[in-house]
């Protein structure tokens, strides 16, 4: 870490994400990037899950320049008046300069800082290969040998994440390569059978895929949308912290979801 320094410039923060999380290369279904412009010198980053008004307001108690999170705005179909909650979120960064930067997809699929390599990292699984539309899921196995059945897992990742996960499959299964990834990719269960999987992990779960994991026999865990998505912008909320030597802050605003 830098230990000189207090502050960086917007722009200096703006060409560190452009080079770390390629934007370009991905499609996504919001802006990435900067949403909302602040003031130029940014000392106080508080990074978070989700651009809410409790965020924003954690956010203004913590002095902070920027907001970094992982939903921000702008999302593709909907309605882009400023109107009603939208407005009063908006009009809170404005007022108080703070910079609102937002990263999906992008930072899903960063081989570090990514949703997916953090949850990896935090439950002990290796990274073996990716699957699914864009790289966005992974494989691999568990490196902790005392995890043998699928109900152990389920048991592991409660540890790990606070919460307790809703498993489609039978606890006694047996573990062989684990597919994940991480929020909204229930999707994926498909493409998770097709690369070998015997258990998948998810955030969220949807009622046709609960019927596709009980028919092909994979064991589904859905662990939370919020719960499996809080590591990736904490990670890279630490690395701008220690590139920049500049006062970091994660801010976990709870969601059952």
């Amino acid at each position: 870490m830098n230990q000189s320094r207090k502050s960086l410039n917007r722009d200096e923060l703006t060409q560190f994400l452009v080079t770390n999380l390629p934007v370009s290369k991905i499609n996504d279904y919001c802006p990435n990037g900067l949403q909302v412009e602040g003031i130029a010198e940014i000392k106080v980053i508080v990074s978070g899950v989700t651009a809410s008004l409790a965020l924003i307001d954690a956010a203004i108690e913590l002095n902070a320049d920027c907001l970094l999170v992982h939903h921000g705005y702008f999302w593709r179909g909907e309605n882009p008046c400023l109107v009603g909650h939208k407005y009063q979120r908006i009009k809170k960064l404005l007022e108080r300069g703070i910079n609102l930067y937002a990263y999906h997809l992008p930072l899903d699929l960063h081989p570090v800082w990514g949703n997916n390599a953090q949850l990896a990292q935090l439950l002990e699984f290796s990274q073996e290969g990716s699957f699914a539309e864009q790289g966005l899921a992974c494989f691999g196995h568990a490196l902790n040998h005392k995890l043998q059945t699928v109900g152990q897992l389920s048991e592991w990742i409660e540890q790990k994440l606070g919460r307790t996960p809703l498993l489609i499959g039978s606890p006694e299964q047996l573990l062989g390569r684990i597919a994940w990834c991480t929020g909204a990719a229930q999707n994926f269960l498909g493409d998770a059978i097709d690369v070998g999987a015997t258990v998948y992990i998810s955030g969220e779960i949807s009622e046709p895929t609960v019927h596709l994991a009980r028919e092909s026999g994979v064991a589904y865990l859905a662990c939370g949308h919020h719960a499996t998505e809080r590591y990736g912008v904490q990670a890279l909320g630490r690395a701008i912290a220690q590139e920049f030597g500049v006062i970091h802050h994660f801010v976990d605003i709870p969601n059952p979801v």
